[in-house]
Formats: C-alpha cells, sequence, structure tokens
C-alpha cells in the first residue's frame, strides 16, 4: 500500500498542565501531559518532536524567590548604602520596578539615568520625532528632568498609560531614597554623579560595565551580580542574578530558572522510555521579536533558553525554496519543478552559509527561533499551556 504524503508542515500545540507549585516533580508532570494531551486529541509523537516548557513554571518548581530586603541587602553590601547610579533600566512594572524597590531601599540615594528616546528593549519615553523637532541630540546631549518636562511634557506609554518617569522618581521616594533623573544615552556620564553604579542594561550589559570601570567607576555591578548567591536564605541565580525575574507578589520576585539541563534530559528519557521517541526538550522565556507599531523588543530575558538538549543545537541548514523556484529551475513546473527542488533538498551537504540558494532563511539559533515560536503559541496571560509541543519543526519538502 502506498504510504500517504503528509500535507501538513510544523504544528505547535500548547498543552495544558496543572498548576505548579514550589517542590512539584516537573519532569514528571511535563511527560504526562504531553503523553496525555497526544492520547486525548488522538496525535502521535514523532522523533525530534520539541517539547518547550516556560521558565516560569520551572523557576516555580524551583522555588527560586526572593523578596524585596533581599534585594536591598545584597545591593547595600556591595555598593556601600550611599548615592548609587542606577543606569539604562527597562520600562516595566512587571520587570523592573519591583528590583527598582529593593534597589532603593538598599541606598541613600539614587540617581535614575534613563536612556532616550526609548529604552533598550523599545519602550518609547518620547518619541524620536519630538528629540528632532526640539533640536536634540540623543547620543550627546544629557537632559535633566526639568529640561526633558520643559521640552516634552508627560509621555505616557501607548500600551500601559503608564509615566514611566513619574512612576519610577515616585518608587524610589517611596522607598526611602533621595532621587534625582536625568536622561542621557552615554554610560560615562553617570559618573558625574557617582561612582557606584547598577548597569540595568540587559544584552549590552558587558559593554557597559567595562566603559564604566575603564572611566574610574569605583564599583559597578550588572543586574546580572546580584542575588547571584543566596541572601538570607533566598533564591538566585548564579549566571544571571537579577536579569530575567518578574514580580511574584507585591514583595517578592520569581528569579530566572537556576541550572535546569537535567530537567529536559529527564524529560527526553521519560518521553523515550514510554513512547520510544527521541524527542528534544527546552526551556524558554521570552521570544525574541519585535513589535512592529511601538518598536517594542520583546526580548527582556538574558537569553531565550536558559536550557536545551543537544539535538537543539545550531542553527538552520536550509534552502529557500522560491529562490530554486526562480531562479535554477524557472523553466519547470508541475511535478517536474517539485522533483527538481525534492532532488536539490535531499542533495544538499555541509553549511550552505554564503550558498545564494539559502539567502533570506533566517540562520538564527534554532532554540531562539523555536523559542519565539512557543511564547506567542502559550502567550503571557491565562492560556493555560505553560508546555508546548512543536512537530514538524525539522521537516522539509521532501519529508
Amino acid at each position: 500500500m502506498e504510504k500517504k504524503e503528509r500535507r501538513v508542515g510544523t504544528i505547535s500545540r500548547g498543552i495544558r498542565c496543572p498548576i505548579i507549585r514550589q517542590g512539584d516533580d516537573l519532569a514528571a508532570i511535563v511527560s504526562e501531559s504531553v503523553l496525555e494531551a497526544a492520547e486525548y486529541e488522538g496525535f502521535e509523537l514523532r522523533d525530534r518532536d520539541v517539547i518547550s516548557v516556560t521558565e516560569s513554571i520551572v523557576a516555580r518548581a524551583q522555588g527560586n524567590y526572593a523578596s524585596v530586603k533581599d534585594i536591598a541587602d545584597d545591593v547595600r553590601a556591595k555598593l556601600g548604602g550611599g548615592t548609587i547610579g542606577v543606569i539604562f533600566p527597562i520600562l516595566s512594572r512587571n520587570r523592573f520596578a519591583i528590583c527598582l524597590r529593593g534597589i532603593a531601599q538598599g541606598a541613600k540615594k539614587i540617581v535614575l539615568m534613563l536612556s532616550y528616546p526609548s529604552d533598550e528593549v523599545g519602550n518609547e519615553l518620547v518619541s524620536i520625532d519630538k528629540l528632532d523637532n526640539a533640536g536634540i541630540n540623543p547620543y550627546s546631549d544629557v537632559l535633566s528632568l526639568e529640561k526633558y518636562r520643559e521640552l516634552f511634557g508627560v509621555n505616557k506609554h501607548e500600551f500601559t498609560g503608564v509615566d514611566y518617569v513619574q512612576y519610577y522618581g515616585d518608587l524610589i521616594r517611596e522607598c526611602g531614597a533621595e532621587c534625582e533623573i536625568v536622561f542621557a544615552n552615554q554610560a560615562k556620564t553617570i559618573l558625574n554623579y557617582t561612582d557606584c553604579i547598577i548597569n540595568c542594561d540587559i544584552h549590552t550589559r558587558a559593554r557597559t560595565k567595562r566603559i564604566l570601570l575603564e572611566a574610574g567607576a569605583k564599583v559597578v555591578c550588572s543586574l546580572d551580580d546580584i542575588l547571584n548567591a543566596p541572601v538570607n536564605g533566598s533564591g538566585c541565580n548564579e549566571k544571571y542574578g537579577l536579569l530575567g525575574s518578574n514580580k511574584s507578589t507585591e514583595d517578592t520576585i520569581k528569579l530566572f530558572p537556576r541550572e535546569c539541563r537535567g530537567l529536559v534530559d529527564d524529560i527526553q528519557k521519560r518521553i523515550f522510555d514510554a513512547t520510544g521517541k527521541h524527542v528534544e526538550v527546552m526551556v524558554y522565556g521570552d521570544g525574541a521579536f519585535k513589535d512592529p507599531q511601538q518598536k517594542i523588543w520583546e526580548l527582556a530575558d538574558p537569553v531565550v533558553s536558559p536550557a536545551y538538549t543537544d539535538g537543539l543545537i545550531g542553527t538552520p541548514n536550509e534552502l529557500k525554496l522560491k529562490y530554486l523556484a526562480d531562479n535554477d529551475f524557472k523553466d519547470l513546473s508541475g511535478k517536474a519543478l517539485k522533483d527538481a527542488i525534492s532532488k536539490s533538498i535531499s542533495e544538499k551537504k555541509g553549511d550552505l552559509v554564503g550558498n545564494m540558494a539559502s539567502q533570506g532563511t533566517t540562520p538564527r539559533q534554532l532554540t531562539d527561533l523555536i523559542g519565539s515560536l512557543c511564547d506567542l503559541t502559550s502567550g503571557s496571560g491565562d492560556k493555560g499551556t505553560p508546555v508546548v509541543l512543536v512537530q514538524g519543526y525539522f521537516d522539509n519538502y521532501t519529508n
């Protein structure tokens, strides 16, 4: 009997799971939830399917939490508790405001230096058109709070409706610290105010720290230097510290998951033992994509995936079908065209980087691409699907 040709490619399924609590056997829960979904919905697992687990439930199962007081105590111990420059934070109630509360409680005064016209991930403080109209050069000009208000007034975030300048200033003062706010994009500017600094940028943090230390800063901590070890018995993240953390309650944060390679390997083994199929497994956080309207770049976590099985190492190595159809095989059609393209795919060898027939195939890390797909599938609200099963991702036109 002739085998039927598959008519679908990649499929992404959100998998519903129980609410995860600290101490739960997450590997067992995830594996059982995927297997139960397959049985209930009538699909089968296949080799190279990808099971993705959101970082939130991993950290929750680990009990990786810390309090505002823990942050304050660590900041005070590492930066002296006097005047602290807090530079380049992102504008987020969920991501940074609670961290700022802890930082402010560990200092007498905060000099808050905000990048403008937007933060690192694209949240806008003022439109670039307003900068142009005011004759302001964001690469060189330093603005006081008074000058910012004089030129631009109140600018509420388009999506959240929050004036983050006012919000962060009020938050610092409510924590008992003095507050001074400036707007600048050169890291060294903060040295005009203090030589004890927390640089809060995410993906540029190593460069910022280097620039400050070379310019004579006394102490520079990136967010990955705060809570990189337990404080008062708290959770921590040895590699990322406060990076990737989220608000849990008004007084606690959930940190990015700690070492979790063992978790993904365990899930992989459980699925193989149950089905004989070799799946790949990853933990994912924010996807790496950009909103076209507000220009917000989603990736506020330090990485898309903090842990994954070996089969997810690397980048895609694909041919561009439309390039082949429009160039190499432009005179073919129908079955002849399909056979020619299938033959090209079957015979592709080695690394295709630089090959014209692979141009435009998004040579990003597999975990960044799959993690972005999973983040969009699971969402960040009330879908209740913290596990995503991706099938057919590694298929091509010949499968």
